[in-house]
This record gives C-alpha cells, sequence and structure tokens, in this order.
C-alpha cells in the first residue's frame, strides 16, 4: 500500500505544520502550488520550506509546477466565473494534458505529502490531484494531514 499524504499550511502554525509531517512520517513534501514564492507563504516559501523540511522533518522537497493548477484556471475560480464542479474538471483536462499519469514515478509516492496553501482539503486541488493518482493506481492510500 502507498501511503500519499496530503496537506495545506495556512491556519496552521510551522510547529503544526512539521509535527503533522513528523508524526505520518512523510518522507518528501511535493510543492503542488504555482506560486511558492509569495511574501504570504511565511514559513512555506519555496526555499526556506526546502531548508526547514530537510532540518526538521528530515524530508525531501519538490516543487512541481506541472502539477499546479494554471493562473487562469485558479482566477476563473476566485472570481467566481466558475463552479468548483467546474474548476475540478478543468484541472482533471489539465493533469490529462499534461500527461501526469504518465511522468509520475508511482514508487516514489509512499511516504510522499502533496503541499498547497488551501487549509482543508474539500476544496484543494491537492485532494483532486491525489484523487486523481488514486484513480491510475488503487494500491494509493489518501491520507490528509489536518489538525
Amino acid at each position: 500500500m502507498i501511503k500519499l499524504f496530503t496537506i495545506g499550511f495556512t491556519e496552521k502554525s510551522a510547529e503544526e505544520f512539521f509535527g503533522l509531517l513528523l508524526s505520518a512520517g512523510v518522507k518528501k513534501i511535493l510543492d503542488t502550488r504555482l506560486n511558492n514564492v509569495s511574501q504570504l507563504a511565511g514559513f512555506a516559501k519555496g526555499r526556506d520550506l526546502k531548508f526547514f523540511a530537510r532540518k526538521i522533518a528530515n524530508a525531501d522537497y519538490e516543487h512541481d509546477k506541472n502539477l499546479a493548477p494554471t493562473k487562469e484556471l485558479l482566477d476563473k475560480y476566485r472570481d467566481k466565473n466558475i463552479s468548483w464542479q467546474e474548476y475540478e474538471v478543468e484541472y482533471t483536462g489539465i493533469l490529462n494534458r499534461r500527461n501526469i499519469l504518465k511522468k509520475i514515478n508511482f514508487d516514489e509516492l509512499d511516504g510522499c505529502c502533496i503541499l498547497c496553501s488551501e487549509h482543508e482539503p474539500d476544496m484543494c486541488h491537492r485532494r483532486l490531484l491525489a484523487e486523481y493518482l488514486k484513480k491510475a493506481n488503487d494500491d494509493i492510500k489518501i491520507i490528509h494531514l489536518v489538525r
């Protein structure tokens, strides 16, 4: 069984965030944000997070924009020009067009944690991505790390 974790950093202190990663035994943080350098990201800014992941959680870090939604899709949803259901369909289409299933090494997913900013996974692309990968490989067990 492949354990695939997901986590969002908002509404969490660094202590809570890294505590969840450590408790779960996460081996690698897979950052799926389009923009990982925003000042609003605090401790989760890309370069800092790579350092903290290694030093605090003993985990690797990778930023993969191919797993992020496009800016256009994010803008359409944030501006309420599309519904969440339409967002889901469009995001899945983006993953298909990018041939994500051919680019993902499923053997390397065990202990991996998909990261984005949303606190809860319900209306977040990290949940959609995890479910997309599970649909392609039923050996995946999705575990959302929330407090």
